[in-house]
C-alpha cells in the first residue's frame, strides 16, 4: 500500500478495532473469575511496531485506555524490543508501570511476521487475589497490598516461565482463578497478533506503522480542531471528596492553546496513609478520558487522542502518589478526576459536560466456602448517571467507568452471597430540567455459613453528585451490615447470615427543575422514578393521575 486511500484507511482501522474487540472476546470466553468474564473488568489494546496504541476493545475500562501506552513504554524500556523473540510475552503488575494498584496484570505480546516486530497486544485485568491483606483501601503501604511482579517474560520463546509463574501460585489464596485469568490474557494476545497478521496478509502490508500514523493524525486533527472552537484561556475548579478519615481538597487548571490542552493538578492535598492513594498514570487516564468525551467521543481510541493532552501535578500529592503509598483502592478517588475536570471545562463546553454522577461502588468478599474453597469477588454496584443539558441521566448506570454487574443468579452460585433485592430509589436522581439517574437499593446476605470480610470502596457519602446550572444535588450514599452504618472504606467482618443492605447514590440534575416539561415530571411519576409527593416539593408540579399542574 504505497498509498493510503481514506475509504480504505476508514475499512481497515475497523479491521483494527474488530482484532482488540475479538481479544475481548477472547479474553471473556476463557477467564475464570467473574471479575472478568462478567463484570468486564479489563481492557486489550493492538498497538503498531512505535508502541503507538492503534485500537482498543469497545468492551474495556476507560482508565486502563489512558494508561496502555505508557505501561507498554515503560515495559519496552526494561525490555527493549531487540531482546524479544516470537513466542515471548512479558508482564507486570507494578503499579506505577501499570494501572494504579497491584491488583491489575498487564500482559503484552510482541507480534512478529518473520522477523520483525510489526505490533504488540496488551491486555489489562483485575486479579482476584495478589497475596497481602487482600483487595481493600485499609493497606499502609503498597507492600501491605500484595506482591509486585516485576516487568519479566512471563513467556520465553513459547516456553512458560515456570519460577515466576511458581511465586505467583505459593503468593495467592486462589491459585486457579489468579492463574487461570493470567493465562487468559496470554491466550487473548495470541489471538490478537494471528488476526493482526491475517489482516497484513489480505492486503500485502509490511507494516502498519503507516497506517497507525495516518489514523493518529487524524484523529489529533479532529480533536484540536474540535478545541479551536472554544475560548483560549485558563479554566479550573475545585472539589472536596471524601478521603478515609477526612475530606480530601483536589484542583485542577487547564489551559487551552493552539498545541492542545495543559493540565496541572496543584493545590490537590498530599497523598494519605490508606489505600486510596493515586499515582499520576491512573489520574492520567481519566483526564484523557474526560476531554475525549467532551471533544471527539465518536472517534476509537488510540494514541492521538491523547498527543493533544498534557498532565502535570506535584509529586506526593494523592493524585501522583509515589512508592511506597498505598494505592489499592485508587479508583475512589481516581473517578473523582473527570468530573473535577468536567466542572473546570464546563464554561468551555456548556452543551458537552455532564453533571456529576452517584458513581459505582464495589464491594469485596473475602473468604471461604463451605467447601473449603477461598473467594475474592467483588460485587459491582451503581448509583445514577449524571444528567445532560438536552437529556436525563440514567438510573443505576456507573459512571465515568463502566463495569458490569454479575446476574444475581451467576453471583450467587459462585459466591454463596444472596441478592436479597435491588430496586430504584425513588426520588434519588437530583432534580432538573433533566433529571438525574436514580439510585438503587441493594441487599445482600451472607449464605456461605462461614463469616466473611467485607472491604467497601464507597463514595458520595458525604459529598453528593454536584448539578449543573441551578440543578439541585443528588441523594448520598450509605452502607450498612445488619442495620448499622459502617465505614464505606474500611473492612468489616460479616457473620453468617448477616445483612448487607446499600443504598446508591443518586446523579445530579441539569438546568433549573421549574423549566422541566410537565408531561416529563408526570411521567416520572408515572414510572416511579419521582413520587407525588417529590414532584410538589423538586418541581412546583402537582400530579393527580395522569395529569399535572404548575400553579
Amino acid at each position: 500500500m504505497s498509498t493510503i486511500d481514506p475509504v480504505e484507511l476508514g475499512i481497515i482501522w475497523d479491521r483494527f478495532v474488530s482484532i482488540a474487540d475479538e481479544m475481548v472476546s477472547s479474553l471473556t470466553r476463557t477467564s475464570f473469575s467473574t471479575m472478568v468474564r462478567v463484570s468486564a473488568d479489563l481492557s486489550c489494546m493492538l498497538f503498531d511496531s512505535r508502541a503507538r496504541l492503534v485500537s482498543q476493545g469497545r468492551t474495556s475500562v476507560p482508565s486502563f485506555t489512558g494508561t496502555g501506552p505508557a505501561t507498554l513504554r515503560r515495559m519496552l524500556e526494561i525490555i527493549p524490543p531487540d531482546s524479544l523473540r516470537p513466542g515471548d510475552v512479558i508482564a507486570t503488575n507494578d503499579a506505577w508501570i501499570g494501572t494504579g494498584h497491584v491488583f491489575d496484570i498487564n500482559v503484552v505480546r510482541p507480534v512478529f511476521r518473520d522477523s520483525t516486530i510489526v505490533g504488540y497486544t496488551l491486555s489489562v485485568t483485575h486479579l482476584a487475589d495478589i497475596g497481602g491483606i487482600g483487595y481493600s483501601a485499609d493497606a499502609r503501604d503498597v507492600f501491605e497490598e500484595g506482591f509486585t511482579i516485576p516487568v519479566c517474560k512471563l513467556i520465553e520463546e513459547g516456553e512458560p516461565n515456570a519460577l515466576i509463574i511458581e511465586i505467583i501460585r505459593q503468593n495467592v489464596r486462589s491459585e486457579s482463578v489468579v492463574l487461570g485469568d493470567i493465562f487468559s490474557n496470554v491466550t487473548c494476545t495470541e489471538v490478537g497478533g494471528r488476526l493482526l497478521l491475517e489482516l497484513m496478509e489480505d492486503y500485502r502490508l509490511d507494516s502498519i506503522d503507516p497506517l497507525a500514523a495516518a489514523i493518529h493524525a487524524q484523529t489529533r486533527h479532529a480533536m484540536l480542531e474540535r478545541l479551536a472552537r472554544v475560548p483560549a484561556g485558563t479554566y479550573s475548579n475545585a472539589i472536596e471528596v471524601e478521603g478515609y478519615d477526612e475530606p480530601l481538597h483536589f484542583a485542577v487548571s487547564a489551559v487551552i492553546s493552539a498545541d492542545g490542552i495543559a493540565f496541572d493538578f496543584s493545590g490537590t492535598d498530599p497523598a494519605v496513609g490508606r489505600g486510596i492513594n493515586v499515582p499520576l498514570c491512573y489520574t492520567s487516564a481519566f483526564t484523557y478520558y474526560a476531554v475525549k468525551c467532551l471533544t471527539v467521543p465518536e472517534i476509537p481510541n488510540n494514541s492521538g487522542a491523547l498527543d493533544a493532552i498534557a498532565i502535570s501535578a506535584p509529586e506526593g500529592c494523592v493524585l501522583n502518589a509515589v512508592k511506597p503509598s498505598p494505592t489499592g483502592g485508587r479508583h475512589i478517588l481516581g473517578h473523582f478526576v473527570a468530573p473535577l475536570i468536567f466542572g473546570a471545562l464546563a464554561e468551555a463546553f456548556p452543551d458537552e459536560v455532564q453533571a456529576d454522577s452517584g458513581m459505582l461502588s464495589q464491594l469485596n468478599f473475602h473468604g471461604r466456602l463451605a467447601d473449603g474453597r477461598f473467594i475474592s469477588s467483588v460485587y459491582f454496584s451503581s448509583g445514577g448517571y449524571g444528567a445532560f443539558k438536552d437529556r436525563d441521566g440514567r438510573s443505576a448506570l456507573p459512571g465515568p467507568s463502566n463495569m458490569i454487574l454479575a446476574p444475581a443468579e451467576i453471583w450467587e452460585a459462585e459466591n454463596a452471597i444472596s441478592v436479597l433485592k435491588k430496586a430504584l430509589l425513588v426520588d434519588s436522581g437530583g432534580p432538573g430540567r433533566s433529571r438525574g439517574g436514580l439510585g438503587q437499593e441493594v441487599v445482600l446476605r451472607n449464605d456461605t455459613g462461614s463469616p466473611l470480610n467485607m472491604a467497601a470502596f464507597a463514595s458520595r457519602t458525604d459529598f453528593p453528585a454536584r448539578g449543573y446550572d441551578s440543578a439541585p444535588d443528588g441523594s448520598l450514599r450509605t452502607v450498612e451490615v445488619d442495620g448499622r452504618l459502617v465505614h464505606p472504606k474500611k473492612r468489616v467482618a460479616i457473620p453468617p447470615g448477616s445483612i448487607v443492605r446499600i443504598l446508591e447514590a443518586g446523579g445530579a440534575g441539569f438546568g433549573d427543575p421549574g423549566e422541566r416539561a410537565v408531561e416529563k415530571v408526570v411521567q416520572d411519576v408515572r414510572n416511579g422514578f419521582v413520587s407525588r409527593a417529590g414532584a410538589l416539593k423538586d418541581y412546583g408540579v402537582d400530579v393527580d393521575g395522569s395529569k399535572g399542574i404548575r400553579p
